[in-house]
């Protein structure tokens, strides 16, 4: 059964993107497309990044437009094709240049109380799990900002972090040692908009004074970053995130693999992780795999407990991986047996292990490459189910088998 990828609460389900740029810098490239719906591997740029965005339970999108709004406003009927999953796209546009401060302050009443902003032209490839844990920070805390620690910042301007607190922008490094870069990417109250007046520039404008009255913290991460405002990056770009972004992925069978297989398990309550298990997804999450859950769920078709409780356990697993800074991408479950005590539930599916409905519906939605995934479960239907799809079966026994897990996890390189 398909079903959505609901993060804990403490995540945003709201992002805003800025897209209304001229893209001057690009030449002809953009003087007919917005520089974020440039062609790049074959679909536009944005949905790439729209794509990641769903990964962490990003469930609104809400681009701020300008220059050949019309384009955008196609985009977004459009892009669905390109997703993974079900979404709402909004199109705020600008009657008239206003900033990147103007265009967020217009789109106020589109806004949650708390969201995510980015820039439509880059993207910061790292787990965002400890970032997107600061959707509740503070009330008196306006912006929470994603910083880049870069080796040569000498190109850039960067940004003082002291103790967490961001104090000053600088335009230009003024010593050597500060290699700090915005990312641009945040987590903002919408209280935010308060402070804007007319047009004006959220970078140059209104994180400086914030910064000065303690209003804005940040953490930094290093990582794979790219800016497609110039051509050579632009190009980088085309190149390297089909690599990047059509990932390999790690499957996880749930119960005797995740948790203690205690038989039945339904309810919050009866589910214990095994040890290793939420740094085993983490170390997924770090080097760049996808991770998956494949379960099957009998208990559901025998009447041990329902649907509404395989749901909450997920999002339980979720926030419980989230305090270790890891996170499932996506799942799937299948509650039928071809012998269900429930008349509802009584059916073959291919979607049961050992058949690989489950595998193959998360291998499409993500477009992934079979050579490069894995499944880890603690059965022989799991192995079958993992053939089946044409992927590599990992069988795990007791618990110090994840830990040995490891090292065929490594041999699924997301990027060659």
């Amino acid at each position: 059964m398909s079903v959505s990828n609901n993060l804990s609460t403490r995540f945003p389900r709201q992002c805003a993107i800025l897209v209304g740029g001229l893209g001057s810098r690009l030449g002809s490239l953009t003087s007919e497309t917005p520089k974020p719906l440039l062609d790049c591997g074959g679909r536009p740029y944005l949905a790439w990044i729209l794509r990641e965005l769903q990964r962490y339970g990003i469930q609104e999108f809400v681009l701020l437009a300008g220059f050949r709004s019309t384009a955008v406003d196609e985009f977004a009927k459009s892009v669905h094709q390109y997703l993974p999953k079900k979404c709402s796209v909004k199109v705020s546009v600008e009657k008239e240049p206003m900033g990147t401060g103007g265009a967020l302050a217009q789109a106020k009443d589109m806004l949650d109380d708390r969201f995510m902003l980015i820039n439509g032209d880059s993207w910061f490839d790292v787990n965002l799990v400890h970032f997107l844990q600061q959707n509740q920070s503070s009330d008196d805390t306006l912006a929470h900002i994603l910083l880049n620690q870069v080796e040569d910042a000498s190109r850039f301007g960067v940004v003082e972090l002291d103790n967490g607190s961001v104090r000053e922008f600088y335009e230009r490094p003024p010593t050597p040692d500060m290699n700090l870069v915005n990312a641009g990417m945040y987590i903002l109250s919408k209280d935010i908009c308060n402070y804007i007046d007319g047009s004006c520039s959220l970078e140059r404008d209104i994180y400086p004074k914030l910064a000065k009255q303690g209003l804005i913290t940040g953490e930094a991460h290093t990582g794979y970053f790219i800016d497609i405002g110039i051509p050579d990056d632009y190009k980088r770009g085309c190149v390297d995130l089909p690599k990047r972004f059509l990932r390999g992925a790690v499957f996880f069978d749930r119960d005797g693999v995740l948790n203690t297989d205690l038989d039945w398990v339904g309810t919050v309550d009866r589910f214990h992780w095994k040890n290793g298990a939420k740094q085993l997804v983490k170390h997924v999450n770090d080097i760049g795999l996808y991770s998956f859950v494949v379960t099957n769920q009998a208990g559901v078709a025998r009447g041990f407990y329902s649907e509404h409780n395989v749901l909450s356990l997920y999002d339980y697993m979720q926030a419980q991986a989230n305090s270790e800074g890891a996170h499932f991408d996506d799942w799937r479950y299948c509650p039928y047996h071809p012998t269900a005590p429930l008349a509802h539930y009584r059916k073959e599916s291919i979607n049961r292990k050992p058949k690989p409905g489950m595998l193959n519906e998360l291998i499409d939605a993500w477009e992934l490459n079979r050579e490069k995934c894995l499944m880890i479960g603690d059965s022989e239907t799991d192995m079958q189910a993992a053939s089946a799809a044409g992927i590599t079966g990992r069988l795990v026994c007791k618990e110090d088998d994840l830990i040995k897990c490891l090292h065929d996890i490594n041999l699924v390189n997301p990027t060659e």
